[in-house]
């Protein structure tokens, strides 16, 4: 809203942040167990907010949509770097989202984005050195600028941690404002000056303590420093924010408007009320907050007495009047400044008994690491950059695109001189260790309650690689970096017996994760003999070329023999292996791996004995003399527990479909053969044999899953179904079911899509739709009514169902469609008619 029309405006900003959790030699995240049923954390929560975010529901009294918006463009918002990146590469619909919402918020913001960009890997500033501080602000804004096509004006600290130091980095690099927690200002002044005898000006307010978070929040205050830079402040508005947070405020929006309004104080002066949590509160931590936003966020743009506005765009109507200072070492989350993050300060104690001592040697630990590589990457890194800690500045620029031409492009900026294939390994490596040592000092890693958790084992598990490679690169003088890095985790002592203490969980934990090109080489090995691999492929962040391949066959038994080339897509570093791989059915596989030169005859010569003999042993099937054969060429050392995690499941659930084929088949005779049996015990109330439902379970669900599954669906047989569910009170699979039902419902929009109005195809849809109505448990049809909606709203709607005669029908049809799917018909009807407001925003995906 203008700011001649109100000086009231109202701001909501949402952190989003999730720690990196890839597997620091795999750069992807494996599978995590306690994120079931999703793959991940990452995709567990993209699912509940950022994804719904980008399509937030707006609801009628009936629970039915009436607008799906993205809150993106009209609340304030950072996005982790490292969180984007994962975005950007498993969840692109929901990435464009953000983008489309930052886009669309300069448009209603007067060109001030509502995205600010944040210090890259939420590392804790205060406490890291100066040199790391700069490389986490240049990264964010390089990070920022790539995403979004444009500099940030603001920028997010990791937790708000903050000092005068970091702040006055933080404009020195551009950066115009930041946000902090009201309990972080020190004292404030007017900015009124006059002038002194000698033509200088200063302050002529005096300075007036805040204690206790007393700070009035509804305006910008101005930072000035020693340099001669500046930025501006926000102290957020901190019990409504808690509010948010922690005490239910998202159970109504329009509570949360009513809230937000209290904010406002009782003068004439421009004021903005405005909160700052989790982003995860939306959707995540509060089952859709993302909808109690949507709404507030509408009630808000409708209000006559208050706007909606951003940062950017109210400190450019309304500049600060007053300064501030800040209390150094100052944060949102530790009520002891920033010990939370280096001492047993008391926050987040866990269970009774427990304490937090372990994160003093943690951080003691890193910081050692760290300082130990400065004067090894200097000796090393000054031979092949002429600056090397502006090259790892700049090496962001690799990170965030790391095809050919630009790693060019990185090596002519900044090399010594034309650098050989082997050097350029070398700097890649040395800038990987670099990036490293940044990620393991993510904030996460002390946050939580143990240093067993699995966010403290995942910055452990990157010292590790930054140990790894250390000594790939300074040989003997790395030597005792691990064993003094060994020496202060010891001190670092779990509350969980079992985990022993922080060396015991590097050692036993860490350590199993590292991987060489030749564990790579042993799983592509395995994973050809269930996958059918191109002569190029992918696994991870590993190229794979092939350079032969054969397989043999006798019985159940099979041999496949090869070589490969094995090259890292991050530093470039290559090697060739030949492989072995015998596979006696079920789990029972034996494979071995060796280094080969491909260039050497003798080499070539070797191998080509070993695949003709052993193509004779497996022809006369004397697989004995097959491993007699492959132990005197390999040392067989491999097995399906040598596979990367996710590939292990995969393959085991190969393995076992068709046992499960064959267990559904007799569950389902038995159930067939004994059906009027377990009729009557239903009918009689008498107890069924465990056994029998069992039987019974298994064949019905199993049954309705595949009627659910048919194209098309099979609504006799799916009625036939849920009444034997009821007769036989056969309890129902809802998880599995939904899911497909979720699934089909999706592909049937996204078929409507490409239709150009074809009315059989939108007949199809229906249907379905109609069917899945009669289930008897609730349906997240999120994914198909985003699509239904996008349909609507898309530029070619108007062009379908090409004959004049069918567009009733379409209309009739295309509305009953959206009703099915839950959506107000009122609405409907509305938006058939007219245009739909061109800022709301549709299609993400869970």
């Amino acid at each position: 809203m203008p700011a001649e029309t109100t000086k009231r405006f109202v701001c909501i900003h949402g952190h989003f942040y999730q720690p990196p959790r890839e597997n620091p030699w795999l750069e992807t995240i494996e599978t995590q167990d306690s994120a079931a049923p999703y793959h991940d954390w990452n995709e567990r929560i993209c699912s509940e907010c950022y994804a719904t975010n980008g399509a937030a529901r707006v609801v009628n009294n009936e629970n039915q949509i009436t607008r799906i918006v993205n809150n993106y463009a009209r609340m304030s918002f950072n996005f982790g770097p490292t969180l984007l990146s994962w975005l950007a590469e498993n969840a692109p619909r929901t990435y464009r989202m953000i983008l489309d919402g930052e886009r669309r918020s300069c448009g209603l913001f007067d060109g001030h984005s509502s995205a600010m960009a944040q210090v890259y890997n939420h590392l804790i500033m205060p406490l890291a050195s100066r040199r790391d501080r700069l490389t986490q602000i240049r990264w964010g804004i390089s990070d920022y600028t790539h995403r979004f096509g444009h500099p940030p004006e603001g920028m997010w600290l990791a937790e708000t941690a903050a000092d005068t130091e970091t702040l006055e980095l933080l404009a020195q690099e551009g950066i115009r404002f930041t946000v902090l927690a009201p309990r972080q200002c020190k004292r404030v002044r007017a900015l009124a000056t006059e002038k002194t005898a000698t033509g200088g000006a200063k302050p002529t307010g005096d300075w007036i303590s805040t204690p206790n978070a007393s700070v009035d929040p509804t305006h910008p205050y101005l930072a000035r420093f020693a340099s001669g830079a500046s930025l501006a402040i926000f102290f957020y508005d901190g019990p409504t924010s808690r509010a948010i947070a922690f005490e239910g405020l998202l159970n109504s929006g329009e509570n949360f408007v009513s809230r937000l309004k209290q904010g406002f104080l009782d003068n004439n002066e421009p004021q903005l009320v405005h909160v700052a949590t989790d982003g995860e509160s939306y959707g995540h931590h509060h089952k859709h907050g993302e909808m109690a936003l949507a709404y507030a966020l509408r009630l808000l743009e409708q209000d006559t007495n208050a706007g909606l506005i951003n940062y950017g765009s109210f400190l450019e109507q309304f500049p600060p009047k007053w300064e501030a200072e800040i209390y150094d070492n100052s944060s949102w989350s530790c009520d002891h400044g920033v010990e939370r993050w280096r001492s047993n300060c008391g926050c987040n104690g866990g269970k009774p008994g427990w304490n937090q001592l372990w994160r003093a040697p943690l951080r003691e630990a890193l910081d050692q690491l760290r300082d130990s590589l400065v004067p090894l990457t200097e000796k090393v890194g000054n031979l092949l950059f002429k600056d090397v800690w502006a090259a790892r500045d700049e090496y962001i620029n690799i990170i965030l695109d790391r095809n050919l031409e630009n790693v060019e492009r990185y090596f002519d900026a900044h090399q010594h001189h034309p650098l050989t294939d082997e050097e350029r390994i070398r700097t890649l490596e040395l800038m990987e260790m670099q990036r490293h040592t940044q990620l393991m000092y993510t904030s996460c890693g002390w946050f939580f309650d143990d240093i067993s958790g699995i966010e403290t084992v995942q910055i452990i598990a990157y010292a590790a690689r930054v140990i790894q490679l250390s000594q790939e690169l300074f040989l003997e003088d790395a030597a005792g970096l691990e064993l003094a890095f060994l020496d202060k985790l010891a001190q670092a002592k779990s509350n969980v017996p079992s985990a022993g203490d922080g060396a015991k969980i590097y050692t036993q934990q860490c350590l199993n994760m590292e991987l060489s090109l030749e564990q790579v080489a042993a799983h592509y090995a395995i994973s050809a003999v269930f996958s059918s691999f191109a002569d190029e492929t992918e696994i991870f962040c590993y190229q794979i070329h092939r350079i032969s391949y054969e397989i043999f066959n006798s019985g159940r038994g099979r041999l496949a023999l090869g070589r490969a080339r094995i090259t890292s897509s991050i530093t470039g570093n290559s090697e060739s292996f030949s492989f072995a791989v015998l596979h006696f059915g079920d789990q029972n596989i034996t494979a071995a791996v060796k280094a080969y030169q491909p260039d050497d005859p003798t080499a070539a010569e070797g191998f080509e004995k070993v695949v003709t003999q052993a193509r004779e042993q497996v022809r006369n099937a004397n697989f004995p003399e097959v491993i007699r054969l492959l132990d005197r060429y390999y040392d067989l050392d491999y097995s399906l527990t040598s596979l990367f995690r996710d590939d292990q499941r995969r393959i085991i659930q190969v393995i076992l479909n068709s046992t499960l084929a064959d267990i559904e088949v007799s569950l389902k005779n038995i159930y067939e053969d004994h059906a009027s049996l377990l009729h009557y015990l239903a009918q009689t109330g008498l107890p069924k044999p465990p056994a029998l439902a069992l039987a019974a379970g298994f064949a019905v669900n199993a049954g309705l899953r595949r009627a659910l599954e048919a194209d098309p669906i099979d609504l006799s047989l799916v009625r036939s179904f849920l009444n034997m569910a009821k007769s036989d009170e056969v309890p129902l699979d809802t998880p599995t079911l939904t899911y497909v039902a979720d699934l089909r419902m999706k592909r049937a929009m996204l078929e409507l899509t490409m239709s150009s109005g074809n009315l059989e195809i939108l007949d199809r849809a229906l249907n379905l739709a109609r069917t899945l109505t009669e289930l008897p448990f609730e349906l997240n049809l999120w994914q198909a009514q985003n699509i239904w909606y996008e349909i609507l709203r898309s530029s070619t709607y108007s062009l379908t169902a090409h004959d004049p005669e069918d567009r009733p029908r379409w209309d009739r049809d295309f509305r009953e469609l959206g009703c099915c799917l839950s959506i107000a018909c009122d609405i409907i009807t509305a938006e058939v008619a007219g245009p739909v407001p061109a800022d709301d925003l549709l299609i993400a995906e869970a």
